[in-house]
């Protein structure tokens, strides 16, 4: 399976940024290089405390103490967003998804379903955390898009998007099980914002092959592209390949806030020229969430997203 070596991913304080001040300006170019050159990077963000990071997966562990009949309760029409177990690519994997979680309403629905009298507890700190996690996503790719000078497109962007928080358990493997609790793959949406408990176990392929293990200095996010920001990019920023790896005897949770876009994602004609002609076709990306579900074989990587608009 190969041995990992120490997270070397750059590390970015992105708090307290003015739009329109020099240090914007840096910022924003820093987030891109570093997006270009790693697909992912560790941000910084003081609003998250290790009081509420303490409740979150407080929460997360009475959630998942559920019985699966329970659980099995959060169903969704949309690929990946509901309840999801144990499967070959994901052997020692149990997940569930909140849509719209920016939405207490919505976080509260997914609580009624799983608490037949509603848990507020839960309710209030996944909500508060859903949208702590989403402003950080909106500034990182506001960040991206005025660094590429397509500012202008942002907002129509913020108008569109779709967050699903997907909550995730992984439990160590019995002695003839591997460790490898998540297989190699790339993520399919445009943001991955995630944290996790104490556990470490998430690692990211570098350029020339080598594992790297994630590890979170306090009040940190570790954020990911996915190959629709990669076809958005026309192929500068690359969707990095990453696995789970289980190696302690205690269960890992772990907590990710993905970003769509409803309806099509086209590359703009800022991020197009002679030098770099246009690498996809416009594509859905719910539609291709959908194909990709049910294609034979699904690739893990990037292929996928080739295979279904790649010029």
């Amino acid at each position: 399976m190969g041995s990992s070596t120490q997270s070397k991913f750059p590390v970015i304080n992105i708090e307290n940024l003015k739009p329109g001040t020099e240090s914007w300006t840096l910022a924003c170019q820093k987030v891109r290089d570093t997006l270009e050159e790693y697909g992912c990077f560790m941000a910084v963000c003081e609003g998250f405390s290790q009081d509420l990071k303490k409740e979150v997966y407080a929460n997360l562990e009475t959630l998942f103490d559920l019985p699966q009949e329970t659980k099995m309760k959060n169903t969704s029409a949309k690929p990946f967003h509901g309840y999801m177990t144990a499967c070959h690519t994901r052997p020692l994997y149990e997940s569930m998804g909140i849509d719209h979680a920016t939405s207490l309403d919505d976080v509260e629905c997914f609580a009624n379903l799983m608490w037949p009298s509603g848990n507020e507890t839960f309710s209030k700190t996944m909500h508060s955390y859903a949208n702590l996690v989403s402003k950080l996503e909106s500034l990182m790719r506001k960040m991206v898009f005025e660094s590429y000078g397509a500012g202008k497109y942002h907002e129509s962007f913020e108008e569109s998007k779709s967050y699903l928080l997907k909550t995730n358990k992984y439990r160590p493997p019995e002695s003839s099980e591997t460790n490898l609790a998540a297989k190699m793959h790339t993520d399919k949406n445009f943001i991955s914002v995630l944290s996790q408990s104490e556990m470490n176990g998430l690692e990211v392929q570098s350029k020339d092959g080598e594992w790297m293990a994630v590890e979170y200095p306090p009040s940190s996010f570790f954020v990911m592209t996915g190959d629709a920001f990669m076809v958005w990019s026309n192929g500068r920023i690359k969707a990095p390949l990453h696995r789970v790896v289980m190696n302690g005897h205690e269960d890992k949770y772990s907590i990710a806030l993905y970003s769509f876009k409803k309806g099509v994602i086209e590359i703009p004609e800022e991020l197009v020229d002679e030098e770099h002609p246009p690498r996809f076709k416009p594509f859905d990306h719910f539609k291709f969430l959908d194909l990709y579900a049910k294609s034979d074989p699904r690739y893990l990587d990037e292929r996928a997203i080739k295979v279904y608009c790649g010029n």
